[in-house]
């Protein structure tokens, strides 16, 4: 047991090493010209290994039925980008590789208003994982969806659900499952924030989609719109995201989201 715990220290120790050296590389090729919205690169680091790697068990396992069909309406768009998917599984791309699971993803971008950041660079840690000091954690993310449109208007907000990784057709893919949240037409008059809503199927259900995690920008902090009623005292805000159904997207967590979000 000893030996195996210092083995996988050893891996771990070696993991962050390559981390850290791919950012020192990294440092020495940022241009003054980078955008705010630049992501350099995402790592998943860490295999979680109790998961199993079978697409139809795991969707089982994480009590996400629609899974298999959005992995392979993913792997359709990704075969044919101009095309829209077909509405039945039957017609899509099959996948029997493995699937393996992280409970979490580290973005580095550009983030010159950060004094902290080395040569302007800031690293964060977004989670999906069953279980964090106690509580569930799915951390909501921005999704860029058009580079041509500046602020929210190119992004909707993502609520991770898991990150995996999987090889197809020779080639490697780092994805995650999200729940979307849409956002307004405009920022709310009296804050001049966003607000978004969590978007439902027909039948009333949260819409699930897999994305790459290239289009990932950064974690998001949505705030609760509470309305009138009062919170319950014993109310808990790990529970937040599944009890209301507005939320501001918060740009003033950090100076970064302030120029991130506001940028027309």
């Amino acid at each position: 047991m000893m030996k195996r715990m210092k083995t996988m220290m050893e891996d771990r120790r070696q993991v962050i090493h390559q981390v850290q050296c791919l950012m020192l590389n990294l440092l020495q090729s940022v241009v003054c010209t980078m955008s705010s919205r630049l992501v350099v690169f995402h790592l998943l680091i860490f295999t979680e290994s109790r998961y199993p790697r079978n697409l139809y068990r795991l969707a089982e396992h994480i009590r996400q039925p629609k899974f298999p069909l959005a992995l392979r309406r993913f792997l359709f768009m990704h075969n044919h980008p101009d095309q829209q998917p077909p509405t039945e599984i039957e017609n899509l791309p099959s996948f029997e590789g493995e699937i393996r699971v992280y409970h979490s993803a580290v973005a580095i971008y550009y983030a010159p208003s950060d004094l902290c950041g080395a040569g302007g660079l800031y690293r964060e840690r977004i989670r999906s994982t069953p279980l964090f000091h106690g509580h569930e954690r799915r951390d909501t993310v921005f999704v860029v969806l058009d580079e041509s449109k500046g602020g929210m208007e190119g992004m909707e907000i993502g609520r991770v659900l898991l990150f995996f990784s999987f090889r197809y057709r020779r080639e490697s893919f780092s994805c995650a499952l999200i729940n979307w949240f849409i956002h307004d037409e405009e920022p709310d008059r009296d804050t001049g924030m966003w607000t978004v809503q969590l978007e439902r199927d027909r039948q009333g259900q949260p819409t699930v989609e897999v994305i790459d995690i290239d289009t990932i920008a950064r974690g998001a902090h949505l705030l609760p719109v509470y309305g009138s009623s009062r919170v319950p005292d014993d109310f808990s805000h790990h529970d937040a995201l599944d009890s209301y159904n507005s939320f501001f997207v918060n740009h003033f967590i950090d100076h970064h989201a302030h120029e991130f979000i506001t940028t027309s």
